[in-house]
């Protein structure tokens, strides 16, 4: 998403995106870990990680 999408959002919603963003992360790294992890999505870690970050730093703004 990109960071003019998340900056409309409220920090409830924000909040609930983060939790999902966890959720999305953690699946993606069992499945890195178990060999599942297509090669086309190697990079979506990567993605979400960043994403997490900045979802992280619109809070603390709003703070």
């Amino acid at each position: 998403m990109d960071i003019k999408q998340l900056r409309q959002k409220s920090a409830d919603e924000l909040k609930a995106h983060l939790a999902e963003l966890h959720k999305e992360r953690f699946a993606l790294r069992m499945q890195k870990a178990t060999g599942q992890l297509p090669p086309s999505k190697i990079h979506e870690p990567r993605r979400v990680r960043r994403e997490i970050a900045r979802v992280n730093t619109l809070l603390g703004q709003m703070k």
